[in-house]
């Protein structure tokens, strides 16, 4: 039975082939604009993910700062300076730390046989490649065993590697670090650079060699990895540092810190509501298309209101007039639901991908909106079909079962 109903509406569609044409392209329009929409707010926060991964996403950093409260006896204005002894009761008394490295850094002379520059040398321990998210595209990172000996090598930039080598093969190759020789065994892999970012240009050597260029007894900033809840590791850290230098926890201003999961949560959120909005678009597009689909049916009730009589007075009941024309409305909305598929993975092949990020920073096409046509689209794409066929149809569908079948044999 239900094979025949089927039938009949393919019969009633191909009889007006005009006007069903038309309401298939506007329901393949709609369904079209709502997987594309979708495909659109997923490349967005595939994008913004991409943005943080290369730093690391499991990523605190923490820096000195002067004070801005009074705490017990101590008055605000304190300047706060890390040193050694930080680094061990952070590592006691923070749990779910996975590595943490100290950094001091200093922006200094960088010299070859021909070129000098002024870039910034940072040193860390070994960890810190791992911690910092620092993966090289050739040679590779300084071992445990050179921080040690406080091993004069480095491991440099991308972009410093162009600017100092050019095309020559640079590991092995010598550079001169405020004047003091330094053997590069390592070059580290690009990453997304904007404006006047030098994070191309850093040049990484052991923390224990650092001592020969700065002055490591202060430390610029303490770099660590966790697991667990990264609100819950930065108030230990808050604690655990305001125990030590003698400030309030609250006190924001007595250390600087880079949580790069809490940035990363509040993008996360942006883009949420960004892929809401673009779904509630996409459904008020195909709404209009379900308006158009409602008009066409209600042209066919009107039409087909002395065969509806007939119908009835042959003993038809009124679930199978609704069935009938419901049939219809659903065959109609499945149809311009697949070509609207199709079109849009058709849009999304040829389009491929949308510059965002890479518009103003270098080695981010990984950062750009590529627009995948995923199977999480296309279901919800489908549920809202479903809903807008089911809405369109039924209304004129009850109509149709709800006529008095004298009154619609007698109708002209």
């Amino acid at each position: 039975m239900f094979k025949d109903i089927l039938m009949q509406a393919w019969e009633a569609m191909v009889y007006n082939r005009r006007r069903t044409m038309i309401t298939i392209i506007g329901m393949a329009w709609g369904i079209a604009t709502v997987v594309l929409l979708l495909a659109y707010g997923a490349g967005f926060s595939r994008a913004i993910e991409a943005i943080f991964a290369q730093w690391g996403t499991t990523l605190i950093g923490v820096f000195p700062g002067r004070t801005s409260e009074q705490a017990g006896g101590d008055k605000a204005g304190v300047l706060v300076r890390f040193t050694q002894d930080d680094i061990d009761d952070i590592r006691n008394s923070v749990p779910n730390l996975m590595h943490i490295t100290p950094m001091v850094s200093k922006d200094v002379p960088v010299q070859d046989e021909l070129h000098t520059f002024t870039w910034t040398v940072n040193g860390i321990l070994p960890v810190g490649q791992e911690i910092m998210h620092l993966p090289t595209t050739s040679g590779r990172f300084f071992t445990g065993a050179e921080e040690q000996q406080r091993a004069h090598v480095a491991v440099i930039g991308s972009d410093a590697k162009v600017k100092l080598f050019s095309g020559k093969y640079p590991l092995g190759e010598e550079i001169r670090l405020n004047g003091i020789r330094f053997t590069v065994i390592g070059v580290l892999v690009a990453k997304m650079q904007d404006g006047d970012s030098d994070a191309n240009r850093q040049i990484y050597i052991p923390f224990s060699t650092m001592s020969d260029i700065k002055d490591t007894k202060y430390l610029d900033g303490i770099w660590m990895n966790y697991t667990g809840d990264n609100m819950v590791i930065e108030k230990n850290l808050r604690a655990t540092l305001g125990a030590s230098h003698h400030f309030r926890p609250s006190d924001h201003r007595a250390i600087g810190l880079a949580n790069i999961m809490e940035q990363l949560s509040q993008f996360r959120l942006l883009s949420i509501a960004l892929q809401v909005l673009l779904a509630m678009v996409g459904a008020l597009t195909l709404g209009i298309a379900g308006i158009g689909l409602m008009n066409i049916m209600f042209v066919a009730v009107q039409q087909r209101t002395r065969e509806i009589g007939i119908e009835k007075a042959l003993g038809a009941q009124k679930r199978h007039i609704l069935t009938q024309f419901l049939a219809e409305a659903f065959v109609i909305t499945g149809v311009g639901g697949a070509l609207g598929i199709s079109l849009a993975e058709a849009v999304s092949l040829g389009i491929g991908r949308i510059r965002f990020y890479s518009l103003i920073a270098d080695n981010a096409d990984a950062a750009d909106i590529y627009l995948r046509i995923s199977m999480t689209s296309v279901l919800v794409a489908t549920g809202i079909l479903i809903v807008t066929g089911l809405l369109s149809g039924m209304i004129p569908a009850i109509r149709a079962a709800n006529l008095d079948p004298i009154e619609a044999l007698r109708y002209e």
